[in-house]
């Protein structure tokens, strides 16, 4: 798939002040000032192209931030999208991912869907001291450090009384780390969970 670089921003970045990304942006970005990329040409989208040709055309260690909302489910290959994403981050850059839930009904009606999420599944691929329960990194290289984790608790429209009931066990279950996993653990497929959201920071010596 060949890339589409509307604004020729991929040859800036290395003159840019910062370099902020949202990949998967859709029609609507969420972050203001991000570099927009997606694979369909939406109004909104400044780089078109497959997420892999785009961040490879970019130079290692150029990107300051990188978020992602609903999108890194979608990706069949997410070790090798992990690692290109800390690529092109410069130490101490920040990713943000937010993506479906595991238990989140509506993953399942989506074709286009690849991957599962839940409370560790970047714990397979960081360091982190949130969780009591440890997961193994299987050897994978790790450069990132993980810094939270969140449970996203809503309904969509039109079910306004079950979306305030769910955000209510948002606040429940996110004002600790035990408690989060307990959910997890316990109670995920009793009250499901829409969205889980990621914050992670490129580790120094990597």
């Amino acid at each position: 798939m060949a890339i589409q670089d509307k604004k020729g921003l991929i040859g800036q970045i290395g003159t840019l002040p910062q370099v902020v990304l949202e990949i998967g942006c859709g029609p609507h970005k969420r972050i203001p000032g991000a570099i927009g990329i997606d694979a369909l040409d939406y109004d909104g989208v400044d780089i078109v192209g497959d997420v892999f040709d785009v961040l490879g055309a970019m130079p290692s260690a150029s990107v300051d931030r990188i978020h992602s909302f609903h999108f890194f489910e979608h990706i069949a290959d997410f070790q090798r999208l992990v690692g290109e994403v800390a690529r092109v981050l410069k130490i101490g850059g920040e990713l943000e991912v937010v993506v479906p839930h595991f238990s989140n009904p509506y993953f399942y009606s989506d074709p286009t869907h690849r991957t599962f999420f839940g409370l560790y599944t970047f714990s397979y691929y960081a360091t982190e001291s949130l969780f009591r329960r440890k997961v193994p990194t299987y050897q994978h290289d790790v450069q990132f450090e993980l810094t939270e984790v969140d449970l996203g608790f809503k309904s969509t429209r039109p079910f306004y009384v079950r979306h305030a009931f769910k955000k209510t066990l948002g606040f429940v279950f996110n004002s600790c780390s035990y408690l989060k996993e307990f959910y997890e653990e316990n109670l995920s497929y009793l009250f499901p969970c829409y969205e889980i959201r990621y914050k992670l920071r490129k580790k120094t010596g990597t």
